[in-house]
């Protein structure tokens, strides 16, 4: 037998089992499509038979039932939690305003405290100024004159003046004084720091 002929017969060969497959295939399919709608109806049927309602309750729906209160009670603690966050977000929004609020009063307030404390640095300094001078008036006076008026006044507020002015001026103004006036003047400078702390 000659090369070409043996060619020809595989060639013939290949083909018929290649359109062989191809017949099988295409019953095998027919039989798959048209059988496929029939246990459909089939198993419709038996179910229909089983279940009067038409749904049919498999393990997975039965279970998915079960789930429904608990998916409905974290439904309803989601909406909760939710609920309190905006609550709260509006809380924080209104205690940030707040402590907007607090923080301009309490500028405020150190601004009014500063100048409160400059206008009574003023006042005392000027206060201060004018002893100094009523104490400047009174070392000028002569001591006689000056006894007359210190025996006038208050012991207290008499000893604040005589304990400005200088030693020479306080010990003339106190010896034209009377004795009871000059021994409580000299108590009330004795006892001046007596309470002030040593340490």
């Amino acid at each position: 037998m000659t090369a070409s002929k043996k060619n020809g017969r595989r060639v013939r060969g290949g083909s018929l089992v290649l359109i062989s497959i191809l017949l099988f295939g295409s019953a095998f399919l027919r039989i798959g499509v048209q059988a496929g709608p029939a246990i459909s109806k089939e198993v419709q049927q038996a179910t229909e038979q089983n279940e009067p309602s038409g749904i049919i309750m498999t393990p997975a729906i039965a279970e998915l039932n079960d789930l429904q209160p608990m998916l409905a009670a974290f439904q309803a603690r989601e909406m909760k939690i939710s609920a309190q966050e905006a609550q709260i977000l509006d809380r924080m929004k209104a205690l940030s305003i707040a402590e907007s609020a607090l923080d301009l009063k309490l500028a405020e307030l150190v601004s009014v405290e500063e100048s409160l404390r400059a206008t009574l640095a003023l006042a005392d300094g000027a206060a201060e100024g004018d002893l100094d001078r009523l104490t400047g008036v009174y070392e000028k006076m002569k001591p006689k004159n000056a006894a007359v008026l210190f025996e006038e006044m208050d012991p207290k507020f008499a000893a604040g003046f005589l304990a400005r002015m200088r030693p020479e001026a306080a010990a003339n103004i106190l010896a034209g004084l009377t004795p009871q006036m000059a021994y409580s003047i000299s108590l009330i400078f004795a006892g001046r720091n007596v309470n002030v702390p040593k340490d």
